[in-house]
């Protein structure tokens, strides 16, 4: 996965040519330099990920992801290490953009079934910068809400998308967007909300058509044609009624397509119209990423500080978690390396039960993950 980054290099960008090299160890270093046999350019293995330019150990910066993708907030991972909570900070800004690439490599033209939204109810702590002090701004700490939206496959689990803002229309059109360019432009999967009516706005718009309604009069003007929704299109709610904090109430609605229908795509899972997935996922969610956690101390100060810890926890979760339901019984018992009782069960990630990848991702693996500049073709 390695490409010449020389902008006025004619293999720059492309994966596979053959016009690399390894030039040895800089310094007695312990990362290797690689010569462009086309234009005669050196430049490190690490450019492009975040262990470019970094004097501290490969395996102090893992370590620090790997904390914050747990679920540790900032100051506790700097604590832990004994590390500057602002350097820690800079590590997850520069992760979580290589880390939004890498998504996008791998998670594109999916052909799915059914698809779960949902919003998280999240908390940002809205502090005007410089205002006033550190000490007077802990005291007037303002808190203002957000919402974390959500969209995952029930049958790999396999997370879609993450986002954070207000629970308005802009926002539904932005997030059901992001959820469109991941799947493939012919798949029209099953998707179940909550009772937002916003969703079947978003939706319409990127799953709608204009049809000319027919006349039924011989005379006066004709009718105007109407914006509706493709006959693929499958949508169902799931409106919960609460009073006084209790739920009272669990009505299923299907807004587009035919009860059979729906149920027909309910089928592969065995279940009836629910959200059960999604919200269980939510809850894992609340543990892994300390911004949104309940009643904690971790909050972001804006949404930018949210985002970047969902883009870590999004590949975290797609990629290095096994999950214990998507786990395939082996054959034949795999003998282990130490004295411990033969391995009867092969883990898998949402990747790989979902046919993006083979094998699960270490984090390590991740953050050295070269993600070209543009698409690469098939087969390289």
């Amino acid at each position: 996965m390695h490409v010449c980054p020389n902008p006025d290099c004619a293999s720059r960008g492309w994966v596979g040519w053959g016009n690399l090299r390894a030039n040895g160890h800089p310094n007695g270093g312990h990362w290797r330099q690689l010569l462009c046999l086309v234009c005669h350019g050196y430049f490190l293995e690490t450019l492009g990920t975040i262990f470019h330019g970094k004097c501290v150990s490969d395996d102090l910066i893992v370590r620090v992801i790997a904390c914050l993708a747990e679920g540790l907030g900032i100051r506790g991972t700097a604590r832990v290490f004994e590390v500057d909570p602002n350097t820690v900070l800079q590590w997850l800004v520069e992760a979580a953009d290589q880390l939004r690439a890498f998504s996008t490599y791998f998670l594109h033209d999916l052909h799915l079934h059914q698809v779960q939204l949902d919003e998280l109810y999240a908390v940002l702590s809205a502090v005007k910068d410089g205002t006033v002090s550190e000490a007077e701004a802990i005291e007037r700490l303002e808190r203002s809400p957000r919402w974390v939206w959500v969209a995952m496959d029930p049958e790999s689990t396999l997370l879609l998308g993450l986002d954070v803002g207000d629970r308005t229309l802009a926002m539904a059109q932005c997030f059901v967007h992001q959820v469109v360019q991941v799947l493939a432009p012919d798949c029209a999967p099953l998707f179940l909300t909550d009772g937002f009516r916003e969703y079947l706005t978003a939706l319409l718009t990127h799953y709608g058509h204009w049809v000319q309604p027919e006349r039924r009069q011989a005379h006066g003007p004709a009718p105007q044609p109407r914006w509706m929704p493709v006959p693929q299109l499958l949508y169902a709610q799931v409106v919960k009624t609460v009073r006084r904090r209790r739920l009272v109430r669990v009505h299923h609605r299907v807004v587009c397509g035919t009860l059979e229908t729906v149920n027909a795509g309910l089928a592969p899972l065995g279940c009836q119209i629910n959200t059960a997935f999604i919200e269980r996922l939510n809850l894992t969610i609340r543990q892994h990423v300390a911004a949104v956690g309940r009643r904690v101390s971790t909050l972001c100060k804006h949404e930018a500080g949210g985002r970047q810890q969902l883009a870590l926890y999004h590949v975290y979760h797609n990629f290095c978690l096994p999950h214990a339901s998507l786990r395939q019984p082996l054959s034949q018992p795999r003998p282990t390396q130490g004295h411990g009782s033969a391995k009867t069960w092969q883990p898998r990630t949402p990747a790989m039960a979902a046919g993006l990848t083979d094998h699960v991702w270490t984090l390590r693996a991740v953050l050295l993950f070269r993600v070209p500049p543009w698409p690469q073709p098939a087969g390289v």
